[in-house]
């Protein structure tokens, strides 16, 4: 059988079963609508009974069982929460230990660069070393640097 001997067989066959729905669905048409109407109306009543019951229900729950469910989710609460952390009264004193120890160093050291060197009368130029490292010599007195300046 080719594709369109198959499809109007197929359209064939639709008609045929329209045909014969079309009278049932005429008997059922006024069924149905006062079915629907006879629906509605049982929702609107059902709905006007079940109003005042919820309503009811609800102050009911509001005043007995809210307060226990609020009293025991503070209860819970409280016991998960985790302990508070410790004050720790060693840190203040540590620190201001420390700030002092601290302050003290400063001092001593800016104390240790103001003093001034240590120089005695007693050392001669022989005895210090040249600024530049090199070694000198010793001339003596002028009249001796002079004498042999001049021979």
């Amino acid at each position: 059988m080719s594709p369109k001997n198959r499809n109007d067989a197929i359209r064939d066959g639709a008609r045929r079963a329209a045909a014969q729905l079309k009278p049932v669905a005429e008997r059922a048409k006024p069924l149905a609508k006062t079915t629907g109407a006879a629906a509605r109306r049982r929702i609107f009543r059902t709905r006007a009974w079940a109003a005042p019951q919820v309503e009811r229900s609800g102050k009911v729950l509001q005043d007995t069982v809210a307060p226990k469910v609020s009293s025991a989710l503070s209860s819970a609460a409280s016991r998960i929460d985790p302990a508070p952390p410790r004050y720790r009264r060693w840190k203040k004193p540590v620190g201001l230990a420390t700030l002092t120890a601290a302050g003290g160093a400063v001092a001593a050291f800016l104390r240790a660069r103001r003093k001034p060197t240590v120089t005695t009368a007693t050392t001669t130029s022989a005895d210090t070393p040249p600024p530049n490292g090199q070694a000198q010599t010793n001339l003596g007195t002028d009249t001796e640097m002079n004498s042999q300046a001049n021979p």
